[in-house]
């Protein structure tokens, strides 16, 4: 995985590299790429929500330890049972996220299998990363993988083609991933020129809910920029096509899956001012349930009975692209835009809910479809691609 001129990490062929393609691989490549296909989750024993889809129950919850509750993205529920899970013994290992050794600004995957590096892992990273890549499938049943939607998506696709069994999936909602180089302009515009000092330390948000993008140099020097400022002006505008069109941003393929619960302000609008941090934790199997109601009464977890309807109203992003999403589909195919398969998540259905941003957005969606293909250069229009390399195009993020 490389980055690409527009900073967003694609697959890229090792021609120094021999690769034996086994006979199925292209078949389980079609099945799991979520560039290729996304399939909803089915209810298992549970209900489905409109927005937030199945739910076997949601909670208003927060880490009780309040090292974890401060450094963790919202109320640091995720890190919260990753640690637990990892102490006690239940799991053997974890997927994680961090900030690379070789160079700060860059995120990496890495393989969590104590408490401790479970803690250091806390915290978004807002930027493209490979994060399968350390997931162990030979011991599936023994791991925890966390991901964004569409990695969780992918390696339950995956294994379920296989009729393997599957690590406990935990996921996040997600806003999509943002370019690489929008973290490299936020920190320029900082006042850091990365070419005189070295970034040694780099978080998006976290120490606090939510919490600065903050930055500190191998001279000491440390500069923040308010959650607002980073993601609104910065991070979230360089988010990349296949986030724009997602139909899972609220991570349906996982057990378990964690959002920020915002407060409102008098508008009902999310507030971000600094607090202590509240998450919206949605249990979408039997198992995400029970390992919920064990953190509880462990003593892992604070939580009571979330009311999906508030936590609907401080995430407006999710609803909106929710219930938007078949208007900016239809607009983007007939554009002339080539996209992934949906399968199960009743986007018609939605789409009533909000039926003129619906109409409105499938007519954006094909202006701008049709003014980026106007601005593209002529031999790259007329340039085929075969199936698979498109797919592969859409799939990492």
């Amino acid at each position: 995985m490389t980055f690409n001129d527009d900073g967003y990490l694609r697959p890229t062929w090792d021609d120094d590299v021999a690769i034996e393609i086994e006979p199925q691989a292209v078949s389980e490549f079609s099945r799991a790429c979520p560039g290729v296909t996304v399939e909803a989750r089915l209810i298992e024993g549970g209900s489905r929500h409109s927005i937030f889809g199945p739910v076997i129950s949601a909670w208003e919850a927060w880490a009780i330890d309040p090292s974890i509750r401060h450094s963790g993205s919202s109320g640091g529920t995720l890190t919260a049972i990753v640690s637990w899970l990892l102490d006690t013994g239940q799991y053997t290992s974890s997927a994680g996220v961090v900030q690379s050794p070789a160079d700060a600004r860059v995120s990496t995957a890495v393989a969590l299998t104590t408490k401790e590096e479970a803690l250091k892992s806390a915290g978004s990273r807002y930027a493209p990363v490979a994060a399968a890549g350390c997931c162990r499938l030979d011991s599936a049943n023994e791991s925890i993988f966390v991901g964004k939607p569409c990695d969780v998506s992918a390696v339950k696709q995956l294994l379920d083609a296989r009729g393997s069994e599957r690590p406990l999936l935990l996921s996040f909602f997600c806003a999509g991933t943002p370019s690489q180089f929008a973290t490299e302009r936020l920190i320029q515009h900082l006042g850091i020129d990365t070419n005189e000092e070295r970034v040694e330390y780099l978080r998006y948000r976290g120490n606090g809910w939510p919490g600065d993008f903050t930055v500190r140099t191998d001279g000491g020097r440390t500069v923040t920029a308010s959650y607002n400022d980073s993601w609104g002006r910065f991070l979230g505008p360089t988010t990349q096509w296949r986030c724009k069109i997602c139909p899972d941003g609220i991570g349906e393929s996982a057990d378990i899956t964690a959002g920020d619960f915002w407060h409102a302000d008098g508008r009902g609008y999310p507030d971000f001012g600094d607090r202590e941090g509240i998450s919206v934790l949605v249990a979408r199997t039997a198992l995400g349930d029970s390992i919920i109601r064990r953190a509880i009464s462990s003593g892992v977890l604070g939580a009571k009975p979330a009311d999906l309807s508030q936590v609907a109203a401080v995430q407006p992003l999710q609803v909106r692209r929710r219930t938007t999403l078949a208007g900016r589909m239809a607009g983007a195919t007939l554009g002339g835009r080539r996209l992934p398969r949906y399968r199960g998540f009743q986007l018609l259905r939605t789409a009533r809910l909000a039926p003129l941003q619906t109409l409105r957005s499938a007519v954006g969606s094909f202006v701008r479809v049709r003014e980026e293909a106007e601005r593209r250069p002529v031999k790259d229009r007329r340039r085929k691609v075969n199936a698979t390399s498109t797919a592969f195009s859409g799939a990492s993020e």
